[in-house]
């Protein structure tokens, strides 16, 4: 059953905190105790320092948003978790171990509204938007259950690719990236903060004025607006030349390099359409990322073998495109976006009964 969510401490700056502090007659010092409680993740039954009257009187504010309730280990230490949000709605994300750091992917929305015949999220459509603090609660769980906390943390990279559109999150996705790399928050810096998106052009270009140094990634998967309308429905309002265009100016105002998606899929790999897309995309400052589809049960797209990735990464390279082949971690663990969500509502006795998953810290 969906309640109505809850506010929460993390869609707060430590600034605006203080104020909510000051206007509920504690000292400004309880501010900074409870900016920190909630950076470390512990709910105000943990805390050793903010007394009951003080968390009593936040008891409209959750300070916990986001609740790891279920979680799947796969290859190479690959985590898949679900996260429970404070009105019952489920979203999810994945942790991905590296040796030039660890990297989280996380949701922007529940649900999504773009309905690409590749990506589970968008099945049972759009249901809200996160809030900044929702965001963010999945990057301090994951934090907080690799045992890291704000001065040493586990986390170095994220990755704004799970479920949902951020640029249809616009306001809560740019809030939530100047809260996280705040150098008196978690201080991620933006330049390890990847968003990816269809390609939401009027949005591309508001972001490139943010003065926020993010890595601009676009879910391309096809080199013609024909063959991108098969598969993805965004495609029949933002065309292919606009959307270069707008990456373009990315680029241009912010000096960091686009990267492209591109999904091979039985359409996208044709000799045909990669030739589309060197003639579009040489000579510019980008890079491709070439993908493997994990197979989604719901859906119908089939994904290129091996060997035809990696005719087509030579082809492109060959052509001075920088590209390179994303490695496949997830399929193990139903790692193609919404898959494992889905999977969990389609379960009547969980979705009856949360109370069998414990929350894990």
């Amino acid at each position: 059953m969906i309640h109505k969510r809850k506010k929460c401490i993390q869609d707060y700056s430590y600034e605006e905190i203080a104020a909510i502090v000051l206007e509920k007659g504690f000292p400004k010092f309880r501010s900074q105790q409870i900016f920190e409680l909630s950076l470390s993740y512990r709910d105000w039954l943990e805390s050793s320092n903010v007394p009951k009257v003080v968390s009593e009187a936040f008891s409209d504010y959750e300070i916990v948003p986001a609740k790891i309730i279920s979680k799947v280990i796969g290859r190479r230490g690959v985590t898949k978790y679900l996260f429970l949000l404070t009105d019952n709605s489920i979203v999810e994300g994945v942790y991905l171990p590296n040796n030039y750091g660890n990297t989280v992917c996380i949701s922007t929305q529940v649900g999504c509204a773009m309905g690409c015949e590749f990506c589970a999220s968008g099945i049972n459509g759009l249901i809200r938007d996160l809030s900044p603090g929702e965001i963010q609660g999945q990057v301090l769980a994951v934090n907080r259950e690799k045992n890291g906390t704000k001065n040493n943390r586990a986390i170095s990279n994220i990755v704004l690719m799970g479920s949902g559109e951020p640029l249809n999150n616009y306001c809560n996705v740019v809030k939530f990236i100047r809260l996280i790399s705040a150098e008196n928050g978690m201080n991620i810096s933006p330049r390890n903060i990847t968003l990816s998106t269809c390609g939401i052009t009027d949005k591309i270009y508001l972001l490139a004025k943010e003065g926020l140094p993010i890595t601009l990634t676009i879910s391309l998967h096809a080199a013609s607006d024909f063959d991108r309308q098969k598969f993805m429905p965004i495609a029949k309002v933002y065309s292919i030349k606009d959307i270069v265009k707008a990456a373009d100016y990315y680029y241009s105002s912010t000096g960091r390099r686009v990267s492209y998606e591109y999904a091979l899929t039985k359409i996208s790999s044709k000799e045909e359409s990669i030739d589309d897309l060197v003639k579009l995309l040489k000579g510019k400052p980008i890079h491709i990322n070439l993908i493997r589809l994990n197979p989604v049960q719901e859906k119908e797209v089939l994904g290129s073998d091996d060997k035809r990735a990696d005719e087509i990464r030579k082809i492109l390279e060959d052509n001075g495109i920088s590209a390179t082949i994303r490695r496949s971690l997830g399929s193990d663990i139903e790692g193609a976006c919404g898959q494992l969500r889905n999977h969990f509502l389609s379960d009547e006795k969980k979705i009856r009964d949360f109370s069998e998953y414990s929350v894990i810290n």
